[in-house]
């Protein structure tokens, strides 16, 4: 079973942090413009369960996603399991159906401009998000992946990333709970 460690940080200033990047020799993609719907479980309350189900639309691509609860109470470290929607628009929108007649209704969007960079970081190819969340503002996120026994080698790798870049303020809750706390 693999996980996904992530360390969320807010950042005042996104040119700064791409200057961090660039001290290590990594460059950020260009920003590629992402929308996540967010369902309700017909049976369950996820926001009580800590579990979330998506379907994202990246650019002109496609992804139904399961994220599980937590299961540490420093970092974000949770199962993920994304699959690849393959097709168009009316293939996404034919999900979005599927889900409605299943009972699930749309909980929440976050809309966000993603940059990554690929940050070699003590043998581990450290995944780095630059997101500018719509009605948030700036956020980084340094992402692993990792089975069970290799999460606390993957948290302090990511502690000690983060250290490294200047981040400071880690923040647990998805950018859904932060926008329905600010709203």
């Amino acid at each position: 079973m693999h996980y996904e460690v992530e360390m969320k940080f807010p950042v005042g200033e996104a040119a700064a942090f791409v200057a961090r990047l660039g001290e290590l020799g990594v460059a950020a993609s260009e920003p590629c413009s992402e929308v996540d719907v967010y369902f309700a479980h017909p049976a369950r309350d996820f926001a009580r369960t800590d579990e979330a189900l998506r379907l994202r639309r990246k650019g002109e691509r496609f992804f139904i996603t399961y994220k599980g609860p937590k299961v540490d109470p420093t970092t974000k470290t949770r199962r993920e399991i994304e699959i690849p929607l393959e097709g168009d628009e009316a293939r996404f929108h034919a999900w979005f159906a599927l889900l409605g007649e299943l009972g699930f209704t749309p909980a929440g969007e976050v809309k966000k401009r993603r940059r990554k960079a690929e940050i070699p970081w003590q043998g581990h190819a450290v995944e780095g998000l630059l997101d500018e969340v719509e009605g948030l503002g700036s956020y980084v996120e340094l992402e692993l992946i990792a089975d069970a026994d290799g999460l606390d080698t993957a948290r302090q790798c990511l502690a000690s990333l983060a250290q490294r870049l200047g981040l400071t303020g880690s923040e647990r809750r998805s950018y859904l709970e932060l926008l329905r706390q600010k709203n």
